[in-house]
């Protein structure tokens, strides 16, 4: 596992990607507050501290906060690695509505993957999101991730059975892919 975990800060020019840690509990709190509905799709929805002492103790997961200007507004992982089969999902990513429409999560994808692909020898990178979240949907299309299809009761939420909507972004996308997300960022400067 210490193969994802940087050693450095991913950083770009809106956001810096680094190992999530206690220090950034309170700002996260105050990131997820803005808007409680970000954990709806989760097993934590309406619970912060619970998900947060998760995200420092889940084995195997490299947890991440997501940095925009002196604050952390939001936050990703790598979780279910499997070195073997060079495969890593990029997930329990969410972000502050104040740093919606901003390209942070276009940046933190990108740095993400880049990471995983370029330093890490990743053959595959995987995205799963509740079938229900068209927001997310759409911003992993738009990402450059390719659909892959519904896992049907996939997992357990506090509300019932969750589908799970299933994309990855593989080697032989990443060229094409990072193109296409640098040409984006770079439009929006």
């Amino acid at each position: 596992m210490s193969r994802l975990r940087p050693e450095e800060p991913l950083a770009g020019g809106i956001v810096r990607i680094e190992p999530l840690d206690e220090t950034h509990r309170e700002d996260l709190r105050a990131a997820a507050g803005e808007d409680p509905s970000i954990f709806r799709y989760t097993v934590y929805f309406g619970d912060f501290d619970a998900w947060f002492d998760e995200a420092l103790q889940a084995p195997g997961d490299v947890p991440f906060a997501t940095i925009a200007g002196d604050r952390a507004v939001g936050s990703s992982r790598y979780l279910n690695f499997e070195p073997y089969h060079r495969r890593v999902e990029i997930g329990w990513t969410w972000l502050a509505p104040s740093a919606w429409g901003t390209d942070a999560n276009t940046e933190t994808k990108l740095l993400l993957m880049e990471h995983a692909f370029e330093r890490c020898g990743m053959q595959r990178v995987e995205f799963k999101t509740d079938a229900r979240n068209e927001r997310t949907r759409a911003a992993l299309l738009k990402i450059g991730a390719q659909f892959e299809g519904i896992a049907r009761k996939h997992m357990m939420l506090p509300t019932g059975p969750r589908d799970s909507a299933w994309y990855a972004v593989t080697e032989d996308d990443w060229p094409e892919v990072k193109a296409a997300l640098l040409w984006r960022l770079q439009m929006s400067e």
